[in-house]
């Protein structure tokens, strides 16, 4: 079988008990688990098809020599302490204080504020230390619920998730 990818679907219409394919064939998760519950085999002219490992592109190693000082969640245990808090919505007053009076009574501390109003709409950005006795889970979930969807939205984000998909 000639093909650039493998599904679960064309697994599920073959009869036989082996599908060959091209080294470069990219077989889905879904088509290796329904050739495995069916008991077929899917393999390359060298051999069983095995999961390739994956491509980090050519600047790789590169980018981990030349970016040793980008912090990693385990070596910071600073970083397990934070959150990251955007509100988005429509101005009115008291936005800003009623954001920072359910942190506060969450036992937080704002590091930084940012906060840009743009023709009656707001984008607001908290960086928050999370040292009071509430869990990261507990934060998160009594600052979503402020506002409504008439009024503005927040999302929280802990600071290591955040860092780590800023890295490059």
């Amino acid at each position: 079988m000639s093909r650039r990818f493998l599904t679960a679907e064309d697994v599920l219409r073959e009869s036989s008990s082996e599908i060959l394919v091209d080294e470069a064939t990219v077989v889905t998760p879904q088509a290796f688990e329904a050739a495995q519950a069916n008991g077929i085999r899917i393999r390359t002219q060298s051999g069983d098809w095995t999961e390739p490992a994956p491509d980090r592109g050519p600047d790789a190693s590169r980018a981990a020599a030349i970016l040793p000082h980008l912090p990693e969640p385990d070596e910071n245990p600073s970083l397990a302490t934070g959150a990251i808090v955007t509100a988005v919505g429509v101005n009115r007053a008291g936005v800003l204080a009623e954001l920072t009076a359910a942190i506060a009574a969450q036992g937080a501390n704002v590091h930084d504020v940012s906060q840009k109003v743009i023709e009656g709409y707001f984008h607001m950005i908290l960086t928050v230390e999370l040292d009071g006795p509430a869990s990261f889970d507990d934060f998160k979930t009594t600052l979503e619920c402020l506002g409504n969807p008439n009024d503005f939205a927040v999302r929280v984000m802990n600071e290591r998730v955040f860092r780590f998909m800023h890295r490059v």
